[in-house]
């Protein structure tokens, strides 16, 4: 009698188990939010929207973009921190962020421990541009320009610590020039300056970038990857010029540490699937933007190999944020 009670308390015990887990909805069961750390019209901003359209094909449901400009990124990462940990909320992590934590102190996260790799979409090349009236076609006038006239160049970042802030540092230190930085809350207000001629020049990623330089309103002088960019084949690379130059941006999609492995894992195979699709793929390199795809593992170890880089190159630039 008693093993017969056994059996029948553990089958009930199966079935509601069994129950319960088909109750849980399948995920994703409502809209995601992938918060960026840049302005609307960004890089990041443009990535997000193609992935986010991208998954909505697979899902049926919205990944809401959400631009939270501000401090190189370091709001982005605030606000996706303060998020419940059940995979509704990511956020893009960028070069620009990832620099940013090598400069900023007292910050309020550890952006190594704190955020879960998801994956790696790919890399892209800055753009240096210069407004038509700068009386610089290339890289050595620019070069002589800056020096005939130390501190009368301005040059426009997304903020203070931000990649393209970098970019501006490492070309005025291995050029032996004086330009003014000029920090603004996101690389659209810089170009809109640069455009006016309120800045003479600033660095942006190529999605960001094309338009400008298509119109002609913008002038490129180089790209900041060690060699020319496929998407520019006519702009060379700085370091043909400048050697040792070397910076470039990159996407990627993370979580905050504590979502379960479960949805991780899910995100992940959904992302690197949707970075290595033909038409998605397509568009990107349109953009400029040389595809990865990598997972969780892939991205751990670029984070890996990118803080160390990153913090040699902020070291040796002598970048600091007060």
């Amino acid at each position: 009698m008693k093993t017969r009670m056994w059996s029948w308390a553990v089958m009930a015990w199966v079935a509601w188990a069994m129950a319960a887990h088909a109750a849980q909805p399948a995920y994703p069961a409502k809209p995601i939010r992938l918060i960026i750390g840049s302005a609307p019209g960004s890089g990041p901003d443009i990535i997000a929207r193609l992935l986010a359209d991208q998954l909505y094909g697979v899902w049926g449901q919205r990944v809401v973009v959400d631009s939270r400009p501000g401090v190189a990124g370091i709001i982005s990462a605030e606000l996706a921190l303060r998020a419940e940990r059940d995979g509704y909320t990511w956020m893009m992590l960028t070069s620009q962020l990832f620099v940013a934590t090598s400069v900023y102190p007292d910050l309020k996260f550890n952006l190594d421990k704190d955020f879960s790799s998801v994956s790696l979409i790919g890399t892209v090349p800055f753009v240096q541009m210069v407004n038509p009236q700068v009386p610089a076609k290339t890289l050595p006038e620019l070069i002589a320009l800056a020096k005939k006239s130390p501190g009368k160049l301005r040059y426009g970042s997304a903020g203070a610590g931000a990649s393209e802030h970098l970019c501006g540092v490492m070309f005025t230190r291995l050029t032996g020039t004086d330009m003014l930085h000029v920090p603004y809350k996101g690389i659209p207000q810089a170009i809109a300056d640069t455009l006016a001629n309120e800045v003479q020049l600033t660095y942006a990623v190529y999605p960001a970038a094309l338009p400008h330089i298509q119109s002609g309103r913008l002038r490129a002088l180089g790209v900041t990857t060690p060699k020319r960019s496929p998407a520019l084949p006519n702009v060379p690379a700085i370091a043909e010029v400048v050697p040792g130059y070397a910076m470039f941006g990159w996407y990627s999609i993370v979580a905050p540490t504590g979502t379960p492995d479960a949805v991780l894992n899910k995100v992940d195979a959904e992302v690197v699937k949707a970075a290595k699709a033909p038409a998605f793929g397509e568009k990107l390199k349109v953009l400029g933007i040389d595809m990865v795809g990598g997972g969780r593992k892939e991205l751990d170890s670029f984070r890996s190999a990118e803080r160390k880089r990153i913090t040699e190159l902020v070291k040796a630039a002598g970048v600091e944020i007060k």
